[in-house]
């Protein structure tokens, strides 16, 4: 059972964070109409009953992609997927790992950074944009190659690219990408600017971000919420900088920081966590959720080494795991997964230390170093089942360094589906701290099963049930639904108490319940 201290000292430690009303305090959270999710703690006062919170995994889908362009190969991967518009856009990297010999090898081609499109972000295809040329032809879908652009070198292999929606932000830049240098005398991240997500332009004559080893996916992005860009990139705990060197060293983490034009840096600091022990991260795969965007949610990828044992022998490939252990032990004996996290600040993160994406059922192409990297970032999709409300998918890569190619499966959530509280037969509740809304109707996102219920409980800042909005006046709410209302004595105007604080009581049985809001519908 999860106690009230071990919430109350989330909440104060978020507070702090987030100069936020700390747990014990009489103000209010303003929470106004927002979706709120329970990938964090700081919204929840106390747990009773069965009632616990449970994390969500994605279920795993088709194949979109297979990279087996000769441009691309084993090592593809670290992709951007957004939707824009009624266009679905994917970004990723174009590489070829080998092994031979007891080497690792990766001169098949340069790096590249390469484009493919969706209208539904279920079928993909990749385009011949004629940018690029690769061996004598531009008929590919390559979007940036490694090399020089104007004064910067680039590393096409390290890209990241979304859509500004700063409205601020100038046409022919309305597209921003943060690229590594691959120039020897200028370590960091390069800013890039384009009209149109295909022609690029650098926006420095050198790197912007110089502090951290950048051998990842590094990202930012626009944060609507708080009207900044920010920043997510890879360091070493113990890395060390001696003149335009980096030495790597510790444990790889991630580091954090924000900017009012995407050129100019500041806040930089590393990111911290409630209750997670020191692991190793790659790819961080920070965003706003866009169903919530004061939520940042991230995908991280766990590293983790296993000793040579006969479990590990008994994995998928044993024979390209010997190979490339042969070059590096690690390159062989790691696996990888991908991992949920979510903050209020952008600094403080919950991470769940289960495993989010599990490397799954054993089978070619899995349970491998690069398995499970989770592309930036979910989108929104269609249900495969006729009528029911839209999922979340995500991408995530397979068959890394194994064969002639790597592959793009995707995975499927329900919306707000990462974590819910869960309460068995035997019931349970979970009630809110002290909240003030706006808006008319409280709606849920839950499910229950036949026989189970949802009652919500409105109840003023001491915990005192409100008359005409107590347990036994609220309409038993059953079904799945993403956005149900809830009713008291067949009403469900709440308008009267907008403004005021309150909390909020739910009782469930064999029901979860993901996320809820006051809406003014």
């Amino acid at each position: 059972m999860i106690t009230r201290r071990v919430f109350t000292t989330y909440a104060a430690t978020a507070a702090a964070a987030l100069a936020l009303p700390p747990p014990d305090s009489p103000v209010p959270v303003e929470i106004a109409d927002r979706r709120e999710l329970f990938v964090d703690r700081y919204l929840v006062d106390r747990l009773a009953g069965t009632a616990m919170p449970r994390l969500h995994h994605p279920e795993p889908r088709e194949t979109v992609l297979v990279h087996d362009a000769p441009w691309e190969g084993t090592g593809s991967g670290y992709h951007s997927v957004f939707q824009d518009g009624n266009l679905y856009r994917m970004y990723y990297k174009a590489y070829h790992l080998d092994v031979s010999g007891g080497k690792l090898r990766s001169d098949a081609h340069p790096g590249f950074c390469c484009y493919a499109e969706s209208d539904d972000g279920i079928r993909w295809r990749k385009p011949e944009l004629n940018l690029v040329e690769f061996r004598g032809s531009k008929a590919n879908n390559i979007v940036l190659a490694s090399g020089p652009m104007g004064s910067v070198v680039l590393d096409a292999a390290h890209p990241a690219i979304f859509k500004d929606e700063n409205p601020a932000a100038p046409a022919d830049a309305r597209y921003k990408a943060i690229v590594r240098s691959a120039a020897k005398t200028a370590h960091g991240l390069v800013p890039l600017k384009s009209p149109d997500g295909f022609r690029w332009s650098p926006m420095s004559a050198a790197p912007v971000i110089t502090n951290g080893a950048f051998d990842s996916q590094n990202l930012a992005f626009w944060d609507p919420v708080r009207k900044q860009y920010r920043a997510y990139w890879r360091i070493f705990t113990a890395g060390l900088t001696t003149g335009e060197t980096w030495k790597p060293s510790g444990v790889r983490a991630i580091r954090t920081g924000t900017s009012s034009d995407f050129l100019r840096w500041t806040d930089s600091t590393d990111l911290r966590y409630v209750d997670s022990p020191a692991e190793q991260l790659y790819t961080n795969q920070v965003k706003p959720y866009h169903r919530a965007p004061h939520l940042l949610i991230g995908f991280p990828t766990r590293y983790v080494e296993r000793p040579w044992s006969p479990s590990l022998r008994a994995l998928p490939e044993v024979e390209h795991r010997e190979a490339r252990s042969a070059a590096h032990v690690r390159y062989g004996t790691a696996v990888t997964e991908g991992l949920l996290m979510a903050s209020r600040d952008g600094v403080l993160f919950h991470r769940w230390n289960e495993a989010f994406l599990r490397p799954g059922v054993e089978r070619e192409g899995t349970w491998n170093y690069g398995h499970q990297y989770i592309g930036w970032h979910l989108v929104e999709t269609r249900s495969a089942l006729p009528g029911a409300a839209n999922e979340l998918s995500l991408y995530a890569s397979e068959s890394y360094w194994t064969g002639n190619s790597s592959e793009v499966r995707r995975y499927s959530l329900r919306l707000d589906g990462f974590v819910s509280v869960n309460a068995a037969w035997g019931g349970g509740e979970v009630v809110t701290r002290p909240v003030r809304f706006e808006g008319g109707r409280l709606r849920l996102n839950f499910a229950t099963s036949a026989a189970g219920v949802v009652r919500v409980e409105l109840q003023n800042a001491a915990g005192q049930p409100i008359p005409g909005f107590t347990e036994s006046d609220c309409d038993e709410v059953f079904g799945d639904a993403v956005d149900r209302p809830v009713s008291w004595k067949n009403s469900t105007d709440v308008s009267k108490l907008a403004g005021t604080p309150v909390r909020l009581r739910f009782v469930l049985k064999d029901a979860d319940l993901y996320a809820f809001r006051f809406a003014g519908d």
